[in-house]
């Protein structure tokens, strides 16, 4: 039985999902792209996953840079996750940003939930996407509520 892709994201859509920016710099170039496919690798050694579109801008800046950082969004940021899905403007993407560097040079947003830089230790291409392994080299958690996506629609918990 063939599931079609209209079909297969109506049904991840009913799955509750924190919202990030990946955020990477290869030299003097920085890019950065909201992503719900982000996860828990392992506790030791730390490790999370991205999933890239091939398509995606961001992606040949996290493979010539070889680090990415993902920073999880406060429930307050929905306006900053549509910056960063939209491809209009993509080079206007951090005008205005405050930002900090992590250890590995990656750009980490201010005002976020939570920063997690890494270092790329693997990627694997499949489907349209590539999975991209980082080894955790800095956090940074903050007191705030992240944003939440689900049905096509932000949110956060109780009120």
């Amino acid at each position: 039985m063939t599931i079609s892709a209209e079909d297969f994201k109506r049904a991840l859509s009913r799955r509750a999902t924190g919202v990030a920016i990946v955020t990477t710099r290869s030299g003097d170039r920085i890019h950065g792209m909201t992503v719900s496919a982000f996860t828990e690798v392992s506790l030791e050694p730390p490790l999370v996953l991205v999933c890239a579109d091939k398509g995606s801008n961001t992606l040949p800046v996290i493979r010539a840079g070889g680090v990415f950082a993902v920073n999880v969004l406060a429930r307050d940021q929905q306006a900053l996750s549509g910056r960063f899905a939209s491809t209009k403007d993509e080079e206007k993407r951090f005008d205005g940003l405050e930002t900090d560097v992590g250890r590995t040079g990656a750009p980490l947003l201010r005002g976020v939930a939570v920063n997690i830089d890494c270092r790329v230790v693997a990627a694997h291409e499949h489907g349209d996407h590539v999975i991209y392994v980082g080894q955790v080299e800095e956090v940074r958690s903050f007191d705030r509520e992240p944003l939440l996506y689900f049905r096509g629609s932000y949110g956060g918990f109780g009120s």
